[in-house]
Formats: structure tokens, C-alpha cells, sequence
């Protein structure tokens, strides 16, 4: 991976950081809404009007996904993204493939952003979440902590933090700025999940003082490091079982 995360780069305020972003580097989208218009002289009573879609400043001037773009992003671009996981209905049904095209477009998206030595393979995506969730996108990990893992990816809320710069160091750049039920949402829930994998393989380089492969980011992301010897290993095996049956689907 390169050091994208570490550096904030200069840009030009008409370069987009990826073809498919509607917003210059620094900008985000902001839907069409209504807005009502405060009394004025001219208005004194005040009055409703519809603002169209636009880009607006990001008070950080950094790179910022809002919910907003991540939502036209997909719509607009990921029916034809590929390459796509394995489409295999198994154990999980019809549920199984349902995001299959959120999984290629948002792996694409971030290869493409940060430029990993090793690409994602969108296999490793859909092995974590049927891993983590079971293609889930309600389920939370305690249903009494509103601040528990949730949604597809199972982010907690911490790491949703950390994703929007709400709290400092994990990030200097490429951030994903959602609520705690934004990430009830499959889209944007895979893709912060997605850039939360890629901080935790570079997690796992440091730590190994060497180039992480995949299976050890999803090592970091899934925890592994706090628990028990034999938790840990359970957690792995399952998890690349999974992908190895996507794996071998992908090849017939």
C-alpha cells in the first residue's frame, strides 16, 4: 500500500480524487433539497424554495465522502463496476448476492483511490461480511449498545469516529463521514467498511515490519489481536473457508 494514508496531497481545486466522485478534492455533494428562506425586506413572511444538487466546501479541506455522493456514487456507476465476487447462493440465500455490485464498485472505488501493491480482491469483502454478519444489514452486535458493531460490516461505533475524523490519528486523508444509522445502509456501510479494512492491513504491516497480505488485515479487522489464541484461529479458519468457496466458484 502506499502512504496515501500518511500524506495529505496538494490538488488543484477542479481535480476529483476518483473519475466517478461528483465534487472536486475538498468539496462534497449535497442532494437537492428544500430549504426555507428566512424573512427578508423584500420577503417578509420568508418562503420555501427547492436548492439543486452542488458541491460545498469541506470544513476540514480534506477528502470527505458524505453520504449524500456515496449514494449517487453507487447509483450512477456500480451496476457495470466489476470485477464482482462470486455470485453463489448458499447457506445465506437470495441474501447472499444481493450486494454483490455495493462489494465491486466500492472495491474498485478504493483500489483505485489508494493503489494497494496487492488489489482487494472483492472475494475478501464478501467472505468478511458473510463472516461478520451473514448479509445482514440490521443486525447489531448487542442489541442493548447503540454503540455496537453494526450493519453489514459490523463497524462499531468507534471506528465510525475514526472513519470521520471525528476522532484524531488513524487518518490524514480519504475520510468517510457517516451517522450510526447511516450505517444501517448496506451502501454506505460497505463503503466505510471497505476503507476501514485497508487502515487495518496498513495496521498489520506495521506491526509485522512488513507488507500485510489480505488475510492479515482481515486479522486486525475482525479483532483477532484481543482475543484468545484459539478465538482467534476460529475466527480465520472461518472466515477463509468463505472465501475459498468464492474463490473456487470464480474459477468454473
Amino acid at each position: 500500500m502506499t502512504n496515501k494514508d500518511n500524506i495529505t496531497k496538494e490538488k488543484n481545486d477542479s481535480e476529483k480524487v476518483h473519475p466517478w466522485r461528483l465534487c472536486p478534492f475538498g468539496e462534497h455533494w449535497v442532494r437537492t433539497h428544500n430549504m426555507h428562506i428566512h424573512p427578508s425586506q423584500a420577503h417578509p413572511e420568508g418562503y420555501d424554495t427547492t436548492r439543486r444538487g452542488h458541491c460545498a466546501k469541506n470544513p476540514s479541506r480534506h477528502d470527505v465522502l458524505y453520504p449524500d455522493e456515496i449514494k449517487e456514487i453507487a447509483d450512477r456507476n456500480f451496476a457495470n463496476a466489476s470485477p464482482k465476487a462470486c455470485s453463489l447462493n448458499s447457506e445465506f440465500g437470495e441474501s447472499e448476492s444481493k450486494y454483490d455490485d455495493l462489494i465491486a464498485g466500492w472495491t474498485k472505488y478504493w483500489n483505485e483511490v489508494l493503489s494497494p501493491d496487492d488489489p482487494l480482491d472483492p472475494n475478501v469483502v464478501k467472505a468478511l461480511i458473510a463472516t461478520e454478519s451473514s448479509f445482514d444489514p440490521t443486525i447489531l452486535a448487542n442489541k442493548k449498545n447503540p454503540k455496537s458493531a453494526r450493519g453489514l460490516m459490523q463497524i462499531t461505533d468507534e471506528t465510525r469516529k475514526f472513519l470521520g475524523n471525528d476522532i484524531k490519528g488513524e487518518f490524514k486523508d480519504h475520510f468517510v463521514h457517516a451517522t450510526r444509522s447511516d450505517l444501517n445502509d448496506p451502501n454506505i456501510n460497505i463503503c466505510a467498511g471497505i476503507r476501514w479494512l485497508f487502515r487495518k492491513r496498513q495496521v498489520a504491516s506495521s506491526i509485522l515490519k512488513r507488507q500485510a497480505n489480505w488475510e492479515e488485515a482481515v486479522y486486525e479487522f475482525k479483532g483477532c489481536r484481543s482475543a484468545t489464541e484459539e478465538q482467534a484461529q476460529n475466527l480465520i479458519n472461518k472466515f477463509n473457508e468463505k472465501l475459498e468457496v468464492y474463490r473456487k466458484c470464480d474459477k468454473k
